[in-house]
């Protein structure tokens, strides 16, 4: 059962800036901890898929404001939840999607404590002027390494592997134009065209050598690029990645910089923009939860920052939008956020 580091980390550092940033030792920026094979990265501290679906209806259960909804299946028949809060169709309402990397956890775990969050008086009175939809595992195959190629080059322990991919091997998150996988055709037939959505944060993970000014990344951000998204959904993105980026650089220990990505519509973020006119950020945390390549993998002092990072995130976003501040971000730090690049190798 769950789990020890993520309730110890969560419930004992983080209360979502109870605690004062110099009290907060640097390990989700600064020098690290990476991997480099120098620590156990052990899955066996993350949710497996039949533990996340355990408490997603133990959550269901006690929250009178969230109703869970299968959206599909996966290509090995595992289903695909929604978290829904949907007090008003009237109002705004913000997509959370996690996990179109198997590979790429610590975003779901952030999310699922942030289904929890919403149920408590932290967050009263924000769900009565803004709906919130949450896809916590987008690719459960990858996430358990239930796939149908060989992963043992992967340097993860813990009874399992993680992977980006799906279980045929195929990139979700590029699948956005085409959708021949189950999980994207679920994501787009019962989530993206069946609510009206206005807001959109689509929740990576990226290697963990990245710098800016000078310091490692806890992350980086960017919104659609494709050219084909209408100016004013390219500016509420902008206002989206505003409300972020204030939230997470006012902390002391977040840093984030520009993600360097593409335009293609194929893109989850660049898609769900041109196709429904859905603001969307993209947000990178540092490091993966496990991958063929070392220098990807984040050593696991850094779990319990990188999901404090997303719940502050998604904290900020869901106030933001609920109180309509969102209206008035400043779009202006864009222009001068200077995209990442990855620190040269000492070898």
């Amino acid at each position: 059962m769950k789990k020890k580091l993520f309730a110890l980390s969560l419930t004992g550092m983080m209360t979502l800036g109870a605690v004062a940033p110099s009290a907060l030792p640097v390990y989700a920026v600064g020098e690290g901890p990476n991997y480099n094979g120098n620590e156990s990265i052990q899955t066996s501290n993350l949710y497996t898929y039949e533990e996340m679906v355990k408490y997603l209806k133990t959550q269901d259960a006690k929250q009178e404001a969230m109703e869970l909804e299968v959206i599909g299946q996966t290509v090995k028949n595992r289903d695909i939840y929604l978290a829904k809060y949907m007090t008003d169709p009237s109002n705004p309402t913000v997509l959370i999607l996690t996990q179109q990397h198997g590979n790429e956890q610590l975003t779901t775990e952030g999310a699922l404590e942030f289904i929890k969050h919403l149920g408590t008086n932290k967050t009263k009175g924000v769900l009565e002027n803004v709906n919130v939809l949450i896809v916590p595992m987008l690719n459960a195959d990858g996430a358990m390494g239930d796939v149908n190629f060989s992963l043992e080059d992967y340097v993860a322990d813990g009874g399992r592997h993680l992977t980006r991919y799906n279980a045929v091997g195929t990139d979700l998150n590029r699948d956005h134009v085409d959708k021949l996988q189950p999980e994207t055709q679920a994501l787009h037939e019962n989530v993206l065209q069946k609510y009206d959505i206005d807001y959109m944060i689509d929740l990576h993970h990226q290697g963990t050598e990245y710098e800016r000014d000078g310091e490692l990344v806890s992350g980086s951000m960017l919104y659609p690029t494709n050219a084909n998204v209408k100016p004013e959904v390219l500016e509420k993105s902008k206002k989206l990645g505003a409300v972020v980026f204030n939230a997470v650089d006012s902390t002391g220990w977040g840093h984030i910089g520009k993600y360097n990505g593409g335009s293609g519509e194929n893109i989850g973020r660049n898609g769900a923009a041109v196709q429904y006119d859905i603001a969307t950020l993209l947000f990178e945390m540092r490091g993966m939860s496990d991958h063929e390549d070392p220098s990807r993998v984040i050593g696991q002092k850094s779990n319990g920052y990188l999901i404090k990072q997303t719940v502050t995130t998604l904290d900020a976003t869901v106030r933001a939008i609920a109180d309509g501040s969102i209206e008035n971000a400043d779009i202006s730090f864009w222009d001068t956020l200077d995209t990442q690049t990855q620190r040269p190798s000492e070898e």
